[in-house]
């Protein structure tokens, strides 16, 4: 018996048709679509300052009013966590678009997210729940079921609970699915996209991943004939490393063993993922905190051909006494100019300056009006990308933790019945895996001074203010000479920005992979802007491209 499940958005703003192409390019049983990120949530808090009946990603509505009926005549069933903020908003307004479309469909939602309330200066504070209220609507009948703040991979448990039957204490079954739901949770990032070696295949239009999911919690990742991209194990190792830190990967259903995961070839564009354990999750749930940290302005210099470091010098200088007042003033200087180029913007560098402060005056009216001033007064050749604005609100991120219980979990079904979806039964602390040994080293041989990126491949992304960096091996050699080469000393080494910070090592080596994660580097989170990469996303492809000394067996 197999569960299809398939993804059709990875995150609000995701591409339009992708729910059309879902439902039409092949067989189906479940459709998700994963709308809510960090950002996201600050997003929709800010929608929902301004209209109460707001907080829920519009974009969905507008899909479904074009595939409702489709859905319906070939009986597939969709669950989605686009009601971000407001899910019985949502549920609602998807009933109200099938009355007017004369479908009959019967819409659930999942509450009990939202401790907003509790958590006083916070836009929104919203629990990451689990898959069993989504199951509990699916199992009474729900066509449709739209949830709030759920875990990624609880779209994909929580209609495979409900369809296998499983009970909350079927770890590896649960874990199975946590890993299945995690690889589909980005879409095409699983068929192609923002891969490291995106040139093994055409990925001009990747196509949507899907999973075959079996009673067992085994699956094949896969995706519809004739789509673009391809499914490899590579593909699928990078979405399994991408917002991970070690071999524990806890959740409020199960805590997913990564350390077991299983990845094996199973024909072309089809991967299967076998032999992962679960444990019992841990104590407490996350809660997403999401804050106005207060207001910020930026303006880029443009500096031109000779004497870059005096020309970023003096415009520093000339703004120093109109920035005094500010609580965070950051500048950087990007070198993107090189000596005798044959275009004026290849002959320019970068100067970034960033201004943040809790009053939008300091850094609107007072920053803009010195940086305006400056036009015939400052460098040779003046001038900026941009002239800066009033200064913008920003977001910070904040994550802490209540117990199971701190949380209504309940399901709401299309009929108004409550169902209230109990606690977890048996919960466990989350320690650390003893670190697995190393691989036999390569033998000493030749070397050659080369990117890293020619022997791995890498994917990095955000979590609040860290930033996790998953590299690994394609051959089992590769994997040899990379998990003694790329230490932690050696990492901050190739990446100056993280030499201040913690950062930890966690050795997969099932996925011939290490995961790094680089603590503080993106700051208060996503919304702060706290870097130029704010959400971490290419700091892979930065550490790819450094050079080091590879044994010249492997290139």
């Amino acid at each position: 018996m197999t569960l299809r499940i398939g993804n059709a958005s990875g995150f609000y703003g995701d591409r339009f048709d992708a729910l059309r192409e879902m439902l039409t390019g092949g067989e189906l049983d479940v459709l998700t679509g994963d709308y809510l990120a960090e950002l996201t949530m600050l997003i929709l808090g800010r929608d929902r300052l301004k209209d109460p009946a707001a907080g829920y990603a519009r974009t969905f509505l507008r899909q479904l009013e074009d595939c409702l009926g489709i859905a319906q005549e070939r009986g597939v069933r969709i669950v989605t966590n686009a009601g971000g903020l407001n899910p019985a908003g949502l549920a609602d307004a998807v009933r109200n678009l099938a009355d007017r479309l004369g479908v009959a469909v019967r819409v659930a939602h999942v509450e009990g997210d939202d401790l907003t309330d509790l958590h006083p200066g916070s836009l929104a504070a919203h629990a990451y729940l689990g898959g069993f209220g989504i199951a509990a609507c699916l199992r009474e009948g729900a066509d449709i079921v739209v949830t709030g703040r759920v875990t990624d991979a609880a779209l994909v448990t929580g209609p495979a609970a409900a369809h296998f039957g499983w009970s909350e204490t079927d770890y590896d079954r649960l874990a199975g699915a946590v890993a299945a739901g995690h690889v589909l949770e980005c879409g095409a990032q699983a068929t192609g996209g923002n891969y490291a070696f995106f040139r093994d295949g055409d990925v001009r239009r990747p196509g949507f991943p899907l999973a075959e999911l079996h009673e067992d919690g085994s699956c094949v990742i896969t995706k519809h004939p004739g789509t673009g991209g391809f499914v490899d194990v590579g593909t699928v190792t990078a979405q399994l490393l991408y917002e991970t830190a070690g071999a524990r990967y806890a959740g409020p259903d199960v805590t997913t063993r990564l350390d077991t995961v299983r990845l094996g070839q199973d024909g072309p564009d089809r991967v299967r993922i076998d032999g992962v354990r679960g444990e019992a999750p841990p104590p407490t749930l996350k809660v997403g905190l999401n804050k106005l940290g207060g207001f910020r302005n930026e303006v880029v210099f443009v500096l031109t051909g000779l004497d870059i470091e005096a020309k970023a010098a003096l415009v520093r200088e000339q703004l120093e006494p109109a920035l005094g007042k500010a609580a965070d003033v950051r500048w950087e200087l990007a070198r993107t100019d090189r000596p005798d180029a044959s275009t004026e913007e290849t002959a320019s560098a970068l100067l970034r300056l960033v201004v943040r402060d809790p009053d939008q005056e300091t850094v609107g009216r007072a920053l803009s009006g010195a940086a305006v001033e400056l036009a015939l007064a400052s460098y040779p050749g003046f001038h900026v990308l941009a002239p800066p604005g009033k200064g913008s609100p920003y977001g910070v991120f904040e994550d802490v933790y209540v117990p199971h219980s701190g949380v209504d979990h309940v399901a709401v079904l299309h009929d108004g019945r409550r169902i209230p979806v109990p606690p977890a039964h048996d919960t466990a602390v989350l320690d650390d895996v003893p670190e697995p040994p190393l691989p036999e080293p390569l033998a000493p041989g030749p070397t050659r001074h080369a990117p890293l990126g020619l022997v791995a491949g890498a994917r990095s992304g955000d979590k609040g203010g860290n930033a996790n960096v998953g590299v690994w091996a394609r051959t089992d050699d590769a994997w040899r000479w990379l998990a003694h080469e790329l230490t932690t000393d050696r990492f901050q080494q190739l990446i100056p920005e993280s030499r201040e910070l913690n950062v930890t090592r966690h050795l997969l080596p099932g996925l011939r992979a290490l995961n790094f994660v680089v603590e503080g580097i993106l700051g208060a989170g996503v919304a702060a802007q706290h870097r130029f990469d704010p959400q971490a996303k290419a700091l892979g492809e930065w550490l790819r491209s450094r050079h080091l000394d590879i044994p010249e067996a492997l290139l």
